[in-house]
């Protein structure tokens, strides 16, 4: 009888030395104290919730690897238009329309760090003058303007994903002369021959009709490798414009309101000294 108890209590003993050497949980989760205290089912929920964390940090790791690369993407075709020519950024998107989206993407994205865009500027301008005025929106880019005026507009790019763009380079359009009362360049004076679509401008304004030029500052800032904006000025007023107004209050573009001479006899082949405006080309984020 005694022996039974004996074992009894033997068995009992390795019972409880069996309990206490069993893990409730992964002790690296447990507060600091005790590791062999019960675990709270909260503890568990938290370890599981960290485990099933992993995919979605993989994830955002994906995204923004895609993201560097589509940023490095942009960069270099922004390059690419800021340095050659009209003729040929119209080749080179024909031979990949695409590079056309991933640069527009890329450049809103950009333009989502401004505080003011200078589209919004000009679209208010033209919405506080006459709707019967035509315009032109050379390198109209996702054509916003047209789809936020009443006016007729002519919505000219290299790449059209749109019937009512016109693919073409801007330096020469299928408008007809004098056709237009109102030209908008936004941010769009890329390229190396940057004065041929100046020309082609003057060309489709109608006499007294109007130039709007939004130019990033850093492009006309002498002190960082920019032109002189009074050489710009000077160039486009040579062209037959006058300035009517210069408005550099905001911190990251320049506007410029031109109006066509109505007698530009006097200033035909005329020789010009334009100014080479500087690149601009985004850092990476």
């Amino acid at each position: 009888m005694g022996g039974a108890v004996k074992e009894e209590r033997r068995n009992r003993k390795r019972k409880r030395e069996k309990q206490r050497r069993k893990p409730a949980a992964d002790s690296s989760l447990l507060p600091t104290g005790d590791k062999n205290k019960p675990v709270d089912s909260t503890l568990i929920s938290v370890s599981r919730s960290k485990t099933i964390s992993k995919p979605n940090n993989a994830s955002s790791f994906i995204d923004k690897m895609r993201a560097r690369l589509s940023g490095g993407h942009f960069r270099m075709i922004n390059e690419k238009l800021y340095t050659c020519s009209g003729d040929a950024a119209l080749d080179y998107f024909k031979e990949d329309p695409q590079l056309f989206s991933v640069y527009h993407a890329g450049y809103q994205e950009q333009m989502s760090h401004w505080p003011e865009q200078p589209v919004n500027i000009i679209i208010k301008w033209i919405k506080d003058h006459d709707p019967s005025l035509v315009v032109a929106d050379f390198g109209c880019g996702d054509a916003r303007l047209s789809r936020n005026v009443k006016n007729k507009v002519f919505s000219i790019d290299l790449v059209s994903h749109d019937p009512s763009v016109i693919a073409c380079d801007m330096a020469n359009t299928p408008l007809d002369s004098s056709s237009v009362d109102v030209a908008v360049f936004c941010l769009s004076l890329m390229g190396i021959n940057y004065p041929s679509y100046l020309q082609e401008a003057h060309r489709v304004l109608k006499p007294s009709g109007w130039l709007l030029i939004a130019e990033v500052k850093s492009r006309l800032d002498p002190n960082t490798g920019g032109a002189d904006p009074g050489k710009f000025i000077k160039a486009v007023c040579d062209l037959g414009h006058s300035c009517v107004k210069k408005d550099s209050s905001n911190k990251m573009f320049a506007l410029f309101y031109f109006k066509k001479k109505k007698d530009t006899q006097n200033v035909e082949g005329r020789k010009i000294d334009w100014p080479e405006l500087k690149p601009c080309l985004y850092k990476r984020r």
